[in-house]
């Protein structure tokens, strides 16, 4: 049996046409770390989907407000546009287990913030650094997790600055960092990991605390001058 070549040409559009992948929608990356970053507030307790759509998976809630009462706000990694013209935002949420993102509606949140600042923290050589516009601006000894309650390794951002402590133990200022200690921290509540002042300067660098990273007062209050919330943090 033999057929026409118009045949056979609209029956290689039709099982190409079922064959074809779902519609993908391009997917725009938003981090480029030390360099342009961003962050945005919460505004809505919104649930956070595993994929940008609202039947995918949900993967952890956000928050208005942190545990100690500041504004909650998440570092903001990539956006999409769904089939109904919905922009959706990957962030990156303050939740165990650690390096958990997930996919949230543009409406849930403020304006897109920028920042131009990276912050690294290296466990083994015991050094926190700042880059900003691609540059290191400041740089520090500190104290890391001893080996029983390790500072976590990833990818994270500072999620709030406290101030204003009677506890010299924290030193002048104290920044919230999204990072979760799966052991235990000094940090007050437990689990959250900060980057904190300190009254033993003597005892950095090296592995000293139950997880946060205790750097010099004189140093992080120059580094409280240039880095703001919402900046990446790597921990390696």
């Amino acid at each position: 049996m033999f057929f026409s070549r118009s045949v056979v040409a609209a029956a290689a559009v039709a099982f190409f046409a079922s064959a074809a992948p779902a519609y993908s929608a391009k997917v725009e990356n938003l981090q480029k770390l030390g360099r342009e970053s961003y962050y945005a507030f919460v505004e809505q307790k919104v649930p956070a989907k595993a994929e940008p759509k609202d039947s995918a998976k949900t993967v952890g809630r956000l928050t208005t407000k942190t545990g100690e009462g500041t504004d909650d706000l998440v570092l903001v990694l990539s956006r999409t546009t769904d089939d109904d013209d919905q922009v959706w935002l990957k962030v990156r949420l303050p939740i165990r287990p650690n390096g958990t993102t997930g996919w949230v509606k543009e409406e849930a949140l403020s304006s897109l913030q920028p920042v131009d600042t990276w912050l690294k923290i290296s466990t083994k050589t015991y050094r926190a650094t700042l880059i900003k516009k691609g540059r290191k601006v400041w740089s520090s000894p500190v104290g890391v997790g001893q080996n029983q309650w390790p500072t976590p390794k990833g990818q994270f951002y500072i999620r709030a600055k406290l101030t204003g402590y009677n506890n010299p133990v924290y030193g002048p200022l104290a920044f919230v960092t999204s990072a979760t200690s799966p052991t235990l921290t000094d940090w007050p509540g437990g689990g959250i990991v900060g980057v904190h002042g300190t009254n033993q300067p003597g005892l950095i660098p090296g592995r000293i605390s139950h997880g946060c990273v205790r750097v010099p007062n004189a140093n992080i209050l120059k580094l409280n001058k240039l880095m703001p919330v919402g900046t990446p943090l790597t921990v390696t």
